[in-house]
């Protein structure tokens, strides 16, 4: 039997959402839920299902795709659970720490699933890294994105970098211990290029590079572990792998990689644990861990920030140099 799905928040994101579970064999749209009800009923024609009020989807859905602004998470969130509904909530968890901890409370009191749309997790490039990782000593990571005017309520590291932070930790298994940041604002009253420099209790070091005014797109990691490199690309979604054998022999390996949209990927795990009741890839507590650490970012890039304006006081006040 198909599983019964709403997706609250019809804007990109949603659509996207909407799109994925109409052309699933495994779930069907039943309602679309927006402040503009107008574009709720457009989408809900378009892929199915009735636009509804969110106090309207008890006992009509099994679950919901949370797509609102980050802001809204908690609140909409924690209304599904507590009506009895499993939830996928778009990334970042939520904009703040409490506000993750009173969700990943409300879906544990009710006995729900809370999963959390972090989507290069079900990348089948990320997934074939995850399986090839040993121990990771170093990474480099690039995220580059044409400006858009879509999720500026959050800045680029809660936006794009996340993702890659989410991966990292993932990889790692642990939390840094050292975090320095730098960021400026550009085109949004919030930071749109950060740079960042995470390390780990083992010695481990991240540089992380993400920016939302870029002039192409590029998404690439590269990592480095005891006698190999593995590049991948997330959007090519191929990883090359790169060994030192005996004699300074260098193998090359292009992994076996079945791609697919992770989009599609992600909703067939949710759909699945749904089913089973097992936890699912990125549960609420995983998803804070990386809230945590995009949050320490950016207190990092305040300080920065902060420094920079005081030596920009200083500079004024020192004058111009005479030789």
């Amino acid at each position: 039997m198909k599983k019964r799905l709403a997706v609250v928040g019809a804007g990109q994101f949603g659509t996207n959402h909407c799109r994925v579970i109409h052309e699933s064999e495994r779930a069907e749209l039943r309602a679309v839920v927006d402040l503009d009800r107008a574009r709720a009923a457009e989408t809900a024609a378009r892929y199915g299902g009735q636009a509804l009020a969110l106090d309207e989807l008890a006992g009509k859905v099994d679950a919901a795709v949370v797509a609102v602004p980050t802001s809204a998470h908690e609140q909409v969130a924690s209304a599904l659970v507590a009506s009895g509904i499993d939830v996928l909530v778009e990334k970042p968890i939520a904009p703040d720490l409490a506000s993750a901890d009173r969700l990943i409370a409300a879906a544990e009191r009710h006995g729900r699933i809370l999963q959390v749309g972090h989507l290069e997790r079900f990348n089948p490039a990320v997934i074939e890294l995850e399986r090839r990782a040993t121990l990771p000593l170093f990474f480099e990571i690039h995220r580059m994105n044409l400006f858009s005017p879509r999720s500026l309520d959050v800045d680029v590291v809660l936006d794009l970098m996340i993702h890659d932070v989410d991966v990292v930790l993932a990889l790692t298994r642990g939390e840094p211990s050292e975090i320095r940041a730098a960021g400026i604002c550009i085109l949004s009253e919030k930071v749109d290029i950060a740079n960042v420099r995470l390390q780990f209790p083992n010695g481990c070091v991240a540089n992380l590079t993400a920016s939302r005014v870029s002039t192409e797109r590029v998404r690439k990691l590269r990592l480095f572990q005891p006698r190999q490199y593995l590049s991948l690309d997330y959007g090519r979604q191929d990883l090359a792998i790169f060994s030192v054998a005996g004699e300074r022999q260098i193998g090359f390996e292009q992994a076996p990689v079945t791609k697919g949209e992770p989009l599609k990927l992600q909703l067939e795990a949710f759909l699945e644990v749904i089913q089973t009741r097992d936890s699912p890839k990125c549960p609420g507590r995983a998803a804070r861990l990386s809230l945590r650490a995009a949050l320490a970012i950016l207190d990092r890039i305040r300080e920065h920030s902060e420094l920079v304006s005081r030596t920009l006081v200083a500079d004024g006040n020192r004058g111009p140099i005479t030789g």
